[in-house]
C-alpha cells in the first residue's frame, strides 16, 4: 500500500506598513512579528495589498489624520494598536477608515497576526468589548443625531428616498409633487438638498448614490 505524504502550502506573507508613534513601539513590533510569515514594507513599496499598522498611544485627532492619509495613499486594510481606546475615538477611527483594533494589552504576537490576517483578507477585525461599544456609539448617534434630523446613516431622510424613487420611475419634479403632495418648488429644494449635502452633481448622480446606497 502506498504512502502518499501530505503537502502542506505555506502560508502566504502578509506585507506589512508599520506607523508607530515612537521608534521603541515600531521596533518591539518589529521584534513581535519576527519569524512569522509576515515582510515590513516602507513608504516606497505602498500598495493596496498592504496592510497598515498605526501604534499609538491613545486614538486622538492625530490618530484619525495619519489613517485618513493612509488612506489618501491608497491603503484600504489599516489596523490601530492603542493602550487607551475611548468610545468617541473608536468611532472616529472607524469612520476615517480603519478596519481592525487592538489593545496593546492584548497584543501578543499570535493575535497581532491573526488580526493582520483577518485584515488581509478584507474582514474587520475587533475584540467583542469594543465591537460592544462601538455598537453603542452607533446607536447613540442614530438617536441622538441623524433621527431628531429624519436622517439615515445614508444621509438621506424618509421623504428624500421617496422623491429619489419616483424620479428614478421616470417622473418629472411636477410628477413627484403631485405623488407626494408637494409643490414643484419643494421638489427641487429636496433634491438641492440632498446633492449639496453629500456633494452629488446633479439629480440624476443623487438617484445613482440611492440606488448604491439600495435605498430604492
Amino acid at each position: 500500500m502506498a504512502v502518499v505524504a501530505a503537502r502542506f502550502e505555506p502560508e502566504e506573507r502578509i506585507e506589512v506598513f508599520i506607523s508607530a508613534c515612537d521608534p521603541i513601539s515600531r521596533e518591539g513590533i518589529v521584534g513581535q512579528l519576527r519569524g512569522h510569515p509576515v515582510t515590513t514594507v516602507d513608504e516606497r513599496a505602498l500598495n493596496p495589498g498592504v496592510v497598515a499598522l498605526v501604534v499609538v498611544e491613545e486614538v486622538d485627532d492625530k490618530t484619525t489624520q495619519e489613517i485618513r492619509s493612509l488612506r489618501q495613499r491608497g491603503l484600504e486594510r489599516i489596523v490601530v494598536v492603542a493602550t487607551r481606546v475611548e468610545d468617541g475615538g473608536l468611532l472616529a477611527a472607524v469612520e476615517a477608515g480603519a478596519n481592525g483594533f487592538l489593545r496593546r494589552s492584548q497584543s501578543t504576537a499570535a493575535r497581532l497576526v491573526e488580526t493582520l490576517r483577518t485584515a488581509a483578507s478584507g474582514e474587520g477585525a475587533l475584540p467583542p468589548d469594543l465591537l460592544g461599544r462601538l455598537m453603542g456609539q452607533v446607536g447613540r448617534l442614530q438617536r441622538q443625531v441623524l433621527h431628531p434630523r429624519g436622517l439615515t446613516f445614508s444621509g438621506i431622510s424618509d421623504r428624500e428616498v421617496k422623491v429619489l424613487k419616483l424620479l428614478a420611475e421616470g417622473f418629472d419634479t411636477v410628477e413627484v409633487g403631485h405623488q407626494l403632495f408637494l409643490s414643484e418648488r419643494t421638489v427641487k429644494n429636496i433634491v438641492h438638498d440632498v446633492t449639496s449635502r453629500l456633494n452629488l452633481r446633479n439629480r440624476t448622480h443623487a438617484v445613482a448614490y440611492a440606488l448604491r446606497q439600495g435605498l430604492i
